[in-house]
């Protein structure tokens, strides 16, 4: 089967080009073809040799995502339906902004981790997406932006990138890495390191791994100021519980482009948004350079979660706020097409029974919550 050149950082492509008997700036020049001016074809490559694309043809090829659906938000927020293989699907989202134009990506055909909040983990696993297939989101979704917006070959329709789609990024490390390369690469997206973000659920050895090989804004999922209730939140817990994961952070600052680490928290009518967990929280950060983002719970059906009234979340901005902590509420983008934060689905083949997993933890938790009335 021919290769993927999406697969490849710079650093790969260079190594594989040698392979071919070609010297490293004509893996510079395809590397930019393919990152920078979109090509889809080998015939488009004008500067390379004809014996290099003689050779790329046979070899190698652009293997992109194959697009299943495309919806646009009120809001001018798209979301992108790709098909993976194996009755998987993944999504991809775009956000505009003012000053910016963001783009969410995903690293997984499901997720394995079944936070309570989130819709993803609530579909199961079946798989981790390649280098290419993360890849590949970037790749499409600037060129039909730089299509539809009719920008001039040096402008850039995306210049954020978070890793808050489907999956935990950090659970398929060895394929993130080349991506973040190649996102960052000058001759690939040119993007600041300041402007891609890897969020995680909380995979503390993981942390420090990406801290050395490619340290990136670093956003973690917080969701609960204390261990019980994250164990039942976000399970990873239960193997990196908050002593662990805070440590981490700590350790990520001394590499990280940013002096803050970013705190997610998903809030949960009352679950974990009472101004006593507030207060807990800014106890727990002491002393940790540290934002806070909140973020609206958007239900999905069988979660048995509500969202918090607009009231609690203000309040509980305010206890952070008053300690001095930068907290941010943010803003719902694409709820109308299902593209908000935490309702990711695709379709996934779910191999790992997650699914049946998550029902009966519910019904355990139902059964006792009955028990103590």
């Amino acid at each position: 089967m021919a290769v993927n050149l999406l697969d490849f950082d710079l650093e790969g492509l260079a190594a594989w080009c040698e392979g071919l008997g070609e010297k490293r700036y004509r893996a510079v020049q395809l590397f930019r073809w393919i990152h920078q001016k979109g090509a889809r074809s080998f015939g488009q490559m004008t500067d390379l040799a004809k014996s290099l694309r003689d050779k790329l043809e046979t070899a190698a090829e652009l293997r992109p995502l194959v697009l299943l659906a495309e919806q646009a938000s009120a809001d001018g927020t798209v979301k992108w339906l790709f098909d993976v293989g194996g009755g998987n699907a993944i999504e991809t989202v775009f956000i505009p902004e003012a000053d910016r134009g963001t783009l969410c990506v995903s690293s997984q055909a499901g997720c394995a981790v079944g936070c309570r909040f989130c819709h993803t983990g609530h579909q199961g696993f079946s798989r981790n997406l390649s280098t290419g297939e993360i890849v590949g989101q970037l790749w499409f979704a600037e060129q039909r932006l730089r299509e539809r917006l009719d920008l001039t070959a040096g402008e850039r329709a995306i210049d954020n990138v978070v890793m808050m789609g489907m999956g935990e990024p950090l659970q398929n490390y060895a394929a993130l890495v080349p991506a973040l390369r190649t996102m960052l690469d000058d001759h690939g997206y040119g993007l600041s390191r300041r402007r891609v973000t890897v969020s995680t659920s909380g995979m503390a050895q993981m942390i420090d791994r990406l801290a050395e090989d490619c340290p990136v804004a670093l956003a973690v999922s917080l969701h609960a100021p204390d261990n019980a209730l994250r164990d039942r939140l976000v399970p990873l817990n239960r193997k990196h519980d908050l002593d662990e994961l805070l440590a981490a952070c700590r350790r990520y600052l001394r590499a990280a482009p940013r002096d803050f680490i970013t705190f997610e928290y998903c809030l949960l009518d009352g679950v974990n948004d009472s101004d006593a967990q507030a207060h807990a929280l800014v106890r727990l950060v002491q002393g940790l350079p540290c934002k806070f983002n909140l973020i609206p719970f958007n239900p999905f059906p069988g979660s048995g979660l509500g969202r918090s009234p607009a009231v609690r979340v203000a309040a509980f901005a305010r206890v952070l706020q008053d300690a001095g902590i930068v907290t941010t509420i943010r803003r719902t983008r694409g709820d109308d097409i299902a593209a908000a934060c935490g309702q990711l689905a695709g379709e996934v083949q779910d191999r790992t029974g997650a699914r049946d997993r998550l029902a009966r933890r519910r019904l355990i938790e139902i059964a006792g919550a009955g028990g103590a009335a």
